[in-house]
């Protein structure tokens, strides 16, 4: 059986998102569990882009050592070396160098003709190849680009180093039934077609992402790249944990294996929307919180039967596990710490594992037993908090009548001398009065755009995880994310880091 790779963009081309942002810290956090999940590729930023990107690639390269780590480049000397900068420190690393194909993007964004176009090509490939062992190639927008130039940019590309070609479908405009007819004649005419690995590179925004790379798969790709929950700009990017469980369940189909470690799964995607501050649809596919859910009676009747009625996924194929643990209120810290290294969580930050203990038990109070589901939100919740601007330290809500509520809020402010500031203001309702006070405290000026609200596990004791997104003063969309026992709590905290 083949083995095909994963190639993880989150944190480049998933960061695009509107309102997502990691901080370096977030980056090395969310690329530590890409390698641990099985990732064979990450893509940690764009160097050149600013300072934050550069360092963040350097701080993931020297994290990392098992998955190739990649920055982005395009054919320009200084952006190749700035990558080169960042990544040196990498136990393996790859560099990502393109430039636009297509003719809209020729005549109107770079305005270079197919002789230029070629020119820049051959020479920073082979720039790049002299720093590189590995050296990925994209003809961006290459899906809108004449097939037959295509393949002239690609056997150029492949002399002049390139080991592995990306066809990037960079504004989601081709279908599976064309992109497979696209990799076909690439491999009909590529002279060097075998001498490099084709990857694929789908976005979202007519709903074919997945369908796409699984069409290239058959046809010559043997690497997908994507992002964790399918996040991205627009519509978004492959999903790659639908790919990898689909390679999976289809085996007869595909005839493809990976090293994706499928019980990792949920793990990574709910670190992933906690982090982004971007909630996942309940209904999406793998691992959505309907995805092994039945309401028909049939369906349900079926299923109590056996499973593969109506399930084609367990739910412990991707790490969704109904576990309680026997930890509760009398519980010690030896034994939560030992179930948080059992959750592959580093214990070994002594300041750490205090302020996770503390949280631990002022839940253990609340809650009769504590599950996996608390402990993972436990240690989300607790970075969330500790690496943002303000931390929440008073919050008090009380009802005036049924149509006005009034809150009083505290926090520290940690880009101010770590100063108290207060304040105390009056709304609609209790999390409209608690938003007012922050709003208050921050000066400035936000308008709400969305609430959601989720239970992290199940039963009346739940963990709250509150989901906010706002539109800034900026003109732009910020996201944040909060988990509290209590919901007004969980609703401080996300609008706290959606400000942030």
């Amino acid at each position: 059986m083949q083995k095909v790779q994963f190639f993880d963009t989150t944190l480049r081309d998933g960061e695009q998102t509107p309102g997502v942002n990691f901080n370096t810290q977030e980056k090395v956090q969310i690329a530590l569990q890409l390698e641990n999940w099985g990732i064979d590729v990450i893509e940690a930023g764009f160097p050149i882009s600013s300072q934050g990107d550069f360092e963040a690639v350097q701080a993931i390269a020297r994290a990392c050592k098992t998955a190739q780590i990649g920055g982005l480049a395009r054919c320009n000397k200084k952006d190749i070396d700035r990558a080169y900068e960042a990544l040196k420190d990498a136990a393996h690393s790859q560099i990502h160098v393109f430039i636009a194909t297509s003719p809209i993007h020729r005549e109107h964004k770079l305005n270079m003709t197919k002789e230029e176009i070629l020119a820049s090509v051959k020479e920073h490939v082979s720039y790049a190849r002299t720093l590189f062992e590995n050296v990925q190639f994209s003809p961006e927008d290459a899906t809108r680009t004449e097939w037959e130039f295509l393949v002239e940019v690609i056997q150029l590309a492949i002399e002049s180093g390139a080991t592995v070609i990306n066809i990037p479908d960079t504004v989601g405009y081709t279908n599976p039934t064309e992109y497979a007819n696209l990799f076909k004649y690439l491999r009909e005419h590529v002279a060097s077609f075998d001498q490099a690995i084709f990857s694929s590179h789908c976005h979202d925004d007519l709903g074919m992402a997945v369908a796409n790379t699984m069409a290239a798969f058959e046809n010559g790709a043997r690497r997908v790249e994507g992002t964790v929950n399918g996040i991205g700009e627009r519509a978004g990017n492959t999903a790659l944990e639908e790919v990898a469980v689909a390679l999976h369940i289809r085996q007869d189909a595909y005839g493809f294996d990976s090293n994706i470690k499928l019980s990792e799964t949920k793990r990574t995607s709910d670190l992933v929307s906690r982090l982004a501050g971007m909630p996942v649809p309940r209904n999406k596919a793998i691992i959505g919180a309907n995805a092994y859910a039945h309401e028909s009676g049939i369906h349900q009747d079926g299923v109590l039967k056996n499973p593969e009625t109506y399930e084609i996924i367990t739910p412990q194929l991707v790490g969704v596990e109904k576990n309680a643990l026997p930890l509760g209120k009398l519980s010690g810290r030896h034994a939560f710490i030992d179930r948080m290294e059992s959750l592959n969580y580093d214990m070994s930050d002594k300041e750490a594992v205090n302020g996770l203990f503390v949280k631990f038990k002022d839940l253990a109070d609340r809650k009769k037993s504590i599950t996996n589901a608390d402990l993972h939100a436990i240690y989300a919740g607790k970075h969330i908090e500790d690496t943002g601007r303000y931390e929440l330290v008073q919050l008090t809500v009380q009802i005036i009548n049924d149509k006005m509520s009034a809150a009083t809020v505290a926090v520290h402010d940690r880009e101010d001398d770590n100063k108290l500031k207060h304040a105390t203001a009056t709304g609609s309702g209790m999390v409209d009065a608690v938003y007012s006070a922050i709003n208050e405290i921050s000066g400035k000026a936000v308008r709400l755009q969305q609430y959601e609200i989720d239970a992290v596990t199940e039963g009346i004791d739940a963990q709250a995880q509150v989901h906010v997104t706002v539109l800034g003063s900026d003109g732009f969309i910020h996201n944040g994310t909060g988990i509290d026992h209590d919901v007004v709590r969980a609703s401080a905290k996300a609008y706290l880091q959606a400000l942030d």
